[in-house]
């Protein structure tokens, strides 16, 4: 097998090579301006490392690339895309410009939030300028109030070209029950400017890209989905013709933020928003699966942001029902992610109110970078601080590619931090050391104790290029005991695209009370539960079938968002079943539902009192691919090590420098127990044994880390 896989980061751009036999693990600098430029970099080094003549001819060789892309993100937070047009059904002009009322405060941190009075909304994607109703109307159950007027429609899209559109949003009213009036005026669009009036003009259909109900978050999510359309389409085209002028004739394969991938030319643009981090988590739910962890926390820092996601056992997922994407909520499946502005490049600052410091969530990202990298920048930086306390060593940062200036780091604490605080430069290190450490920590554990669990009955995951470094600082903080350093760890997230399958998620509302305790009844009639499942596979069979797997490789699983009555706690429970025929099987989902709530908030917590209903249903029509099978990190025989190679270093809690010993991970072998202080070094990342913890080594760079 030979495989690629890319993950593009805000400071470094991953790569995981998989050549034969061989696993390689290389990093890159990120290139904003040209992402293909980065990703060859990476590569280049992968060919450098098998005795290979260069990328392209890997690439040529690969049997799949996959990639994981922060494009759209980039795009979205830099402004760049098209200008987007919004036909909506005449009354609701204004339902996206007054985003539900508290479009000022998603996507913001919860002091601004709570700041009204100097609040103000993002500048719009879609100016209002630029929105137009149609006269059509269709109910709740998807019946016909009022035909579309055709005339009305042709007026209003000639007016929208003639103020500039460069992209089209249809979002009728109730058009996931009953899609009619989008599909005809789409029709009507494209017969109106064909291709040789317009060019390809792309028209975004509401209904197609969410299949929940909720007007505003869907038709927010039709017009991001839009607005990245051109940068993703240029952005993605870009990198494929690299492959193609390096011999490379397959589809390119990009991963989805549902926790799946696909090729491109079945992918749109909302659904890589993110993927990066959720080939992380795929990754976590592979080796908690591989390795029987069972309930795992997902940690991902890296230079720009510290990502959280939750594996637990009994196949229960977390999906963000209506994620919020930069400054804007949507409406689409999305596996659940956390992320804070926490990772190497994360600027610390002087908090005049509180007279401490603050860490993130602005980053120095990787141009110019951290003081130290000595690319021009002067903010301090948490790995600016992790260089002053001694756990870096200059001379082999990234595997010597990037050379730390000790000097820099220095300077830009003093001028920025040790004036203020009143402190030397240890100490003002050590603060930024803990308060960013204290940040992660905390956003851990409300991201647990929400979902009703307790941070000590998970194993911490610790992955990512900095996460090694400040897992122990978090875990002390938590109190957790146990930490895994997972195998290839600075890439994981690029592993992650390697193991995951080929999948399309389909979700349509449809409000069914299971149980009614009104009426004091069960559900009799399950054809409208089965026709919607019926419908959702059939729309991820054709996606599917379209990309060349034959009907028989596909298979489906069906998932319920599911809550007791008007609870707010939705669950979303994965179906024991494909199709509910009977009394039994109805009572088996409701069994589940019951122990997977009882689980997570507690016994006797469950309400059917208040009666049971679906709200979603979800299909998820998948083909697996060819994972890499990883060796167990747990080894059987242990040996306590010692280095005759040390330096001080300085920890938080402890006063003075303490000697800390140093190994390179390559002269370890597996089984090899390291007694904190220690530093593990390795060509892309550092782990850090804080005094008190031990690490014992296992394959591929992994390591356990456990208190004592």
């Amino acid at each position: 097998m030979k495989q690629i896989s890319v993950d593009v980061g805000g400071t470094f751009t991953d790569c995981f090579v998989v050549h034969n036999d061989e696993l390689i693990e290389t990093k890159a600098l990120t290139t904003h301006h040209n992402l293909a430029v980065g990703f060859m970099n990476a590569l280049g080094q992968a060919a450098d490392i098998l005795g290979v003549r260069d990328a392209s001819t890997l690439i040529a060789e690969a049997d799949a690339v996959r990639y994981a892309t922060t494009l759209g993100t980039n795009a979205l937070i830099e402004r760049t895309g098209r200008n987007v047009a919004l036909l909506v059904t005449a009354g609701y002009e204004s339902s996206v410009p007054l985003s539900r009322g508290k479009g000022y405060g998603v996507g913001m941190p919860p002091q601004y939030q709570a700041d009204v009075a100097s609040a103000s909304r993002p500048e719009p994607l879609v100016p209002i300028q630029r929105i137009r109703g149609v006269q059509e109307r269709i109910d709740y159950k998807g019946d016909v109030i009022l035909a579309l007027d055709e005339a009305n429609l042709r007026s209003q899209i000639r007016e929208l070209v003639d103020v500039g559109a460069q992209a089209f949003v249809i979002a009728f009213v109730n058009s996931v029950v009953n899609p009619e009036h989008e599909l005809l005026a789409e029709e009507i669009l494209l017969k109106e400017y064909p291709s040789h009036m317009l060019g390809s003009i792309p028209v975004v259909l509401s209904h197609v890209v969410g299949g929940r109900k909720g007007e505003y978050v869907r038709t927010t999510s039709a017009i991001i989905d839009a607005y990245l359309h051109d940068e993703m389409f240029f952005g993605l085209g870009s990198l494929e013709d690299v492959l193609r002028e390096s011999g490379y004739t397959k589809p390119m394969l990009v991963v989805h933020n549902t926790g799946g991938m696909a090729q491109v030319n079945s992918t749109h643009a909302l659904q890589t928003i993110h993927s990066g981090p959720v080939a992380g988590v795929s990754a976590s739910e592979h080796i908690a699966t591989e390795f029987d962890l069972g309930n795992v926390v997902a940690t991902d820092m890296g230079g720009t942001s510290f990502d959280i996601g939750l594996v637990v056992q009994g196949g229960v997922k977390f999906y963000d029902f209506n994620p919020i994407m930069d400054r804007w909520m949507v409406n689409v499946p999305m596996m659940h992610l956390v992320t804070l502005g926490a990772g190497g490049g994360s600027i610390a600052r002087y908090d005049r109110m509180y007279k401490t410091v603050q860490v993130g969530p602005g980053s120095a990202g990787s141009d110019p970078g951290p003081a130290c990298y000595d690319r021009g920048g002067t903010e301090p930086t948490v790995t600016d601080a992790d260089l002053i306390l001694g756990y870096l060593t200059p001379e082999y940062y990234a595997g010597g590619k990037v050379q730390l200036n000790p000097r820099r780091s220095k300077r830009a604490f003093e001028d920025r931090l040790c004036g203020p605080l009143g402190a030397d430069l240890l100490d003002a290190a050590k603060l930024v050391k803990h308060r960013v450490d204290l940040n992660m920590a905390n956003a851990i554990a409300e991201e647990v104790r929400t979902k009703g669990y307790e941070p000590s009955e998970f194993t911490f995951l610790a992955y990512g290029g900095s996460g090694p470094l400040h897992c122990c600082g978090i875990a002390a903080e938590l109190n957790i005991e146990r930490i895994l350093v997972p195998p290839f760890s600075s890439v994981f997230s690029a592993l992650g695209a390697g193991q995951m399958r080929h999948m399309h998620v389909h979700e349509a509302s449809v409000y069914l009370w299971l149980y009614n305790a009104t009426r004091g009844h069960l559900l009799e009639d399950f054809s409208a539960v089965n026709a919607a499942i019926d419908e959702l596979e059939a729309r991820g069979r054709d996606d599917l079938l379209r990309q060349g797997f034959d009907d028989s490789a596909i298979s489906y699983s069906v998932e319920m968002d599911m809550r007791y009555g008007n609870q707010l706690a939705e669950t979303s429970v994965e179906s024991p079943v494909r199709r509910i025929n009977s009394l039994e099987d109805l009572m088996l989902l409701v069994k589940m539902f019951s122990e997977d709530y009882g689980i997570r908030y507690g016994a006797g917590s469950q309400a059917p009192e208040a009666g049971i209903r679906i709200n979603s249903i979800r299909v998820l029509a998948s083909v697996p691919s060819v994972g890499i099978s990883l060796d167990q990190p747990q080894v059987a025989q242990t040996k306590l090590v010692r280095s005759e190679r040390s330096r001080p270093c300085h920890f938080v809690g402890h006063d003075g420098p303490m000697d800390t010993s140093l190994f390179s991970v390559e002269a370890l072998l597996p089984g090899s127990v390291i007694e904190g202080p220690a530093i593990i070094e390795s060509p892309r990342t550092t782990s850090l044994v804080e005094p008190g913890w031990t690490m014992t080594i296992g394959h591929h760079g992994s390591g356990w880390v456990k208190r004592g």
